[in-house]
């Protein structure tokens, strides 16, 4: 069955307020307070969360951020081409907590992708990315295709 819930819902845990009173009219405090478990919450374990992002242009670039908070760099993987960017992930949890101790449980842990199709083509190798407390931004270089260049011939 193929969950309906918004990427935000997912991330947050959250719910509609109509689907959360189909589901259980009259909520009680001690379940309202709760976080449910991440297995109803969280892709399937073969599925992957998806980063949100943040895409604008200057003049010259096209740039994109995100925050991968709590995400080690070399546990970040951004692929580019002419008109896509990658940024592939994950974030592991320092410390195993059992599942009956959590009051809340909001943070998405595991693997994480999102793919950007780009407005227009952009210099994939003079792209630049920077992680600085925890948002990432990278650096696209646009293609001026209303730039000509003159092919030289030569003589064999």
């Amino acid at each position: 069955m193929k969950d309906s819930r918004s990427f935000f819902e997912k991330l947050t845990g959250s719910a509609k307020i109509e689907s959360q009173l189909e589901e259980n009219p009259t909520p009680t405090l001690a379940k309202a307070s709760r976080m449910p478990s991440q297995s109803s919450n969280w892709p399937d374990a073969g599925e992957e969360g998806e980063l949100t992002v943040d895409v604008f242009q200057t003049p010259d670039e096209i740039i994109i951020q995100s925050t991968v908070a709590g995400v080690k760099q070399d546990d970040l993987d951004v692929t580019i081409t002419q008109d896509m960017v990658t940024l592939k992930g994950k974030r592991q949890r320092g410390t195993e907590v059992n599942e009956k101790d959590y009051y809340y449980k909001e943070l998405y842990w595991g693997s994480f992708s999102r793919s950007i199709l780009l407005p227009q083509e952009v210099d994939a190798d003079a792209a630049q990315a920077t992680l600085k407390n925890g948002l990432i931004t990278i650096k696209l270089p646009k293609l001026d295709k209303q730039k000509t260049q003159r092919l030289r011939v030569k003589m064999e």
